[in-house]
């Protein structure tokens, strides 16, 4: 029996007295963490050595925080309007202090990127489960304790309860605990700001042991800002925008890559001469470039605020059904979505129904909308609005009654959007509240066994997933065909591998698919260059006899096939020209190409300044811009953070502080008065004021 709780700590007397001392929560990736309970326990089995806890999760977000007086005089103001109340995990701050108790460990399966590299706790009880296999991983380490902030509305006399952004790991994990007879005390912890999404995430309130209604766990939801799109990533976008073919389907993922992806695609739909024009001027393929006529469908671990953008761009369209037949019916044109005098023969020679109409064909035809909801059988007849009518197909004049006074308008249950879990910025979330429930029905978060594996529903994927490109991104990649997605050499992992893996394999299982993994072609590693194409690395995430396609933003290098010479000449040929001698030269070394391949004159001018040119057409028509989806920076914070950045780069190399300290003591600068009024220095008042000002000024 569900208990329902108005208070977290009446809640946590009941886990424990139901489970015992020894704790071992699972809960969400991202923005389905409930904070405040987690936070409560957390402080509970801190104070009790007499208790255990260990967290399994991933993806735990912080607030930013500044690391230094002007950072904060920025960064302060900007989370206080963005963040709200959002409540902070305490766990999250203890393990980056070391101070995490010793009856308390943390185990996560992806690390937010980049953060842990220096935290040994962190790398030790790092666990390198595929995102897939997470829920089975969970199991094994023993959870007992399943907790997840829900959406809930009032709907029909009655409540219910959305995963709403994280069905992900959570129905997985039901349903192997189902299966193999295991129990967790599993509670729903309401938060009235999540949006309610409709589909698979509606649960049942008899999967939980407890419902938490405490007004502390309704709270602003963890923002993920929009970042800037450089050139670079426009370039890199609109190269993979040329491979996503009409009709398809689209994975990508979250940042500004994802972003310039969706930017892309949405010029080449609204755009189409000056995409064609720039596309032209970039090299890429051509017979990708028109605008979509059939549209494409999301498929995709995360939901990122790209898909809403093609969403509203009318992109995001093409509709999929859960159902083999229906699906393959329209992908072979011979139904469309809106029901007409073909559907029923269509249906009828696919053997989807039977000529004389039973209980389930009509079940069936009503679930999909081919039928209104009132037609019923009774006997054999159907019925609707007092009328009877034979359920016999075979008979035209029957036909053509049943189509007349029993037909529905358009199929029904069609989905536009797969996602496992999501996150975004504001106007994100705020865009998912605002949507009708019929809009939102479309966009489907399910479980992530279905979107990131084929296994169960092989058939049903491949017909919905046709012509998919399954776009990730990479940080490194091998000359032979490796990727570096996760980890580094040493072992120290960056993040975690995610779905990565899967929807690689899936590029090469399902028809008409392909893997797309992109990178920047170079990076700064201490204040230098670096080439992000290398001869070899000691990890790899994604092994070379997986490779496909490569994208950088220098160009296309479609790998599959190819021997390792050619995948070697491929690769050099969207290297960063200042690195393309000495690759050559290590892959002539070890005998991998042969010793008198010289790369072509035309992929000698792989630099920077090239792509700028090659972009310029669309920059000058406005075209590119920095946030192509919006931004929550103000105009004047963005101006701003241009000058903290040059700021804390000359932070690196003290006489630059210095040169920039004189500069603005002798000349004359025109600084908006409400750049420094917005970081508190328009008056500056102490000695540390003042030389801020200064320094900020000198960065002008």
């Amino acid at each position: 029996m569900t208990r329902l709780f108005n208070r977290i700590d009446d809640c946590l007397d009941d886990v424990i007295a139901r489970t015992g001392t020894k704790i071992v929560l699972g809960i969400p990736l991202g923005i389905g963490k409930p904070n405040p309970l987690v936070n409560a326990l957390y402080a509970r089995v801190k104070a009790n050595p007499g208790l255990s806890l260990k967290i399994l999760t991933a993806l735990s977000l912080e607030k930013p925080k500044a690391s230094s007086d002007m950072e904060a005089r920025f960064l302060d103001p900007f989370v206080a309007r963005i963040y709200g109340n959002y409540p902070d995990l305490d766990y999250v701050h203890d393990r980056h202090k070391g101070q995490l108790p010793p009856n308390i460990d943390v185990i996560e399966f992806f690390l937010k990127s980049g953060d842990y590299l220096r935290n040994d706790y962190a790398q030790q009880n790092y666990m390198n489960s595929s995102y897939t296999d997470a829920a089975r991983d969970m199991l094994i380490q023993g959870v007992n304790v399943l907790a997840q902030s829900v959406a809930v509305r009032e709907h029909n006399g009655r409540t219910e309860y959305s995963l709403s952004c994280n069905p992900d790991v959570t129905l997985d994990a039901l349903d192997l605990m189902k299966e193999k007879g295991l129990k967790a005390y599993t509670i729903l912890v309401i938060n009235r700001e999540l949006p309610f999404m409709e589909g698979d995430a509606i649960v049942d309130e008899s999967i939980a042991d407890a419902i938490v209604d405490d007004p502390s766990c309704t709270h602003t939801l963890f923002s993920a800002p929009n970042m800037k799109v450089t050139a670079t990533d426009y370039a890199i976008g609109m190269y993979v925008s040329s491979l996503v073919k009409d009709g398809g389907s689209l994975q990508i993922g979250i940042g500004s890559l994802g972003d310039a992806i969706a930017h892309a695609l949405i010029l080449r739909d609204q755009h189409n001469s000056s995409y064609v024009a720039a596309t032209q001027q970039l090299g890429t393929p051509t017979e990708n470039i028109s605008p979509f006529k059939q549209g494409l469908y999301g498929c995709s671990e995360m939901f990122v605020n790209g898909f809403m953008a093609l969403i509203e761009a009318g992109i995001l369209r093409r509709q999929v059904f859960p159902h083999e037949g229906l699906q393959s019916l329209l992908n072979a044109g011979k139904i469309s979505l809106k029901v007409n005098d073909a559907t029923l023969p269509a249906l009828l020679d696919a053997r989807i129904i039977n000529d004389t109409l039973s209980a389930d064909d009509i079940v069936f035809l009503r679930d999909f909308g081919i039928f209104k909801e009132d037609v019923i059988l009774h006997g054999n007849h159907l019925k609707i609005n007092g009328r009877d009518i034979k359920n016999t197909l075979s008979d035209p004049q029957t036909r053509i009654e049943i189509e007349q006074y029993c037909l529905g308008d358009h199929l029904k249950r069609g989905t536009f959007m797969h996602g496992g879990f999501f996150i975004g910025p504001r106007d994100f979330y705020s865009k998912l509240h605002m949507m009708t429930p019929s809009r939102r029905a479309g966009i489907n978060m399910t479980r992530i066994s279905y979107i990131n594996q084929l296994y169960g529903h092989e058939r049903l994927a491949a017909l919905q997933r046709r012509d998919t490109s399954f776009v990730n991104t990479c940080m490194m990649m091998t000359l032979l065909g490796a990727a570096v997605s996760d980890g580094l050499d040493s072992g120290k992992l960056v993040s975690g591998i995610g779905g990565q893996y899967n929807f690689v394999v899936q590029g090469h299982a399902l028809p008409g698919a392909r893997s797309i993994l992109m990178l920047r072609a170079t990076r700064l590693a201490s204040g230098q260059v670096a080439s992000n194409i290398v001869w070899n690395y000691a990890h790899n995430t994604i092994p070379r006899y997986l490779r496909d396609i490569v994208v950088t933003e220098y160009g296309i290098a479609d790998l599959r096939g190819q021997t390792d010479s050619e995948t070697i000449k491929r690769l050099l040929a969207i290297t960063d020209s200042r690195f393309q001698p000495e690759l050559l030269a290590q892959a002539r070394s070890f005998g991998k190409i042969e010793p008198g391949y010289e790369i072509p004159e035309d992929q000698l001018h792989n630099l920077p300044e090239t792509i700028q040119q090659k972009l310029q057409p669309l920059a000058a028509a406005n075209l590119l811009p920095d946030f192509p989806f919006g931004s929550d920076f103000t105009p004047e914070e963005l101006g701003i953070i241009r000058i903290l950045q040059r700021m804390k780069g000359n932070a690196e190399h003290p006489l630059q502080l210095v040169k920039a300290l004189v500069t603005s003591m002798t000349e004359n600068k025109d600084v908006p008065a409400a750049w420094l009024e917005r970081l508190q220095l328009d008056h500056p008042e102490t000695l540390k004021e003042k030389l801020l000002r200064q320094l900020f000024i000198g960065n002008m």
